[in-house]
C-alpha cells in the first residue's frame, strides 16, 4: 500500500516539473519575432516561491536545482548562474520557514519580494561584472518588479487552481516536520 502522504508528494512534484516543462514549451515559441521588448515575470521563481511558503516538503532542493538548470539551458542563459541563485533564495526561505496557518500573506509577500530582488539584483550584478552581451542590472530590476507584482496572481492560482494549501498542525508529526 503507498502512503498518501508520498502519493501526495510525488503529485505535486510531478506537477512542478510539468509546469516547468509547458512553461518552457510557451517561452521557446516564436510569438513575438520584434527584438526590445520588456522581459516578463520569472513565474517560474514565482511559483517556486509561493510553493516553499505553503509546502516545502513538495520541493526538495534537487528538483529546484535540476527545473532551473533546465530552463537556464532550454532558454540559453548562463547556465547554472540563476540555477544558485534561485536555490540559495529557496533554502534562505526554507531555513526561515514557519509552520504557521496564520502568517497573513503581507509578511509572505514582503519576504518573496526580498528574495526575488536578492535574486535578480545578484544576477545582474554577475552580467555586469562578467560583461555578458544583452544582461544588464536595468532589465533583471524590470523582471524583478514585474515578478514582484505577479506573485500573488501565482499564488491564488497556486492555492485555488492548484489546491496547495499550507500547512496545517495536523499536517505534522510529533517532530513538527510535515508529514
Amino acid at each position: 500500500m503507498i502512503d498518501p502522504v508520498a502519493l501526495d508528494r510525488g503529485f505535486y512534484r510531478l506537477l512542478y516539473a510539468g509546469l516547468a516543462g509547458a512553461l518552457i514549451f510557451l517561452l521557446i515559441l516564436p510569438i513575438d519575432t520584434m527584438p526590445g521588448g520588456l522581459p516578463g515575470p520569472d513565474l517560474m521563481l514565482c511559483l517556486t516561491i509561493a510553493w516553499l511558503h505553503r509546502r516545502p516538503d513538495y520541493l526538495p532542493p534537487w528538483l529546484i536545482a535540476g527545473v532551473f538548470l533546465m530552463l537556464d539551458i532550454m532558454l540559453m542563459r548562463p547556465p547554472g548562474l540563476l540555477t544558485a541563485l534561485v536555490l540559495l533564495g529557496s533554502e534562505f526561505l526554507r531555513a526561515r520557514q514557519q509552520v504557521s496557518v496564520e502568517t497573513p500573506f503581507g509578511p509572505e509577500w514582503l519576504m518573496a519580494t526580498a528574495v526575488i530582488v536578492a535574486v535578480f539584483v545578484l544576477q545582474g550584478l554577475a552580467f555586469a561584472l562578467f560583461a555578458v552581451p544583452g544582461g544588464s542590472l536595468g532589465a533583471s530590476l524590470v523582471c524583478a518588479v514585474l515578478s514582484v507584482l505577479a506573485y500573488p496572481g501565482v499564488v491564488l492560482i497556486s492555492r485555488f487552481g492548484l489546491g496547495v494549501r499550507r500547512i496545517t498542525p495536523g499536517d505534522l508529526d510529533p517532530r513538527g516536520l510535515a508529514r
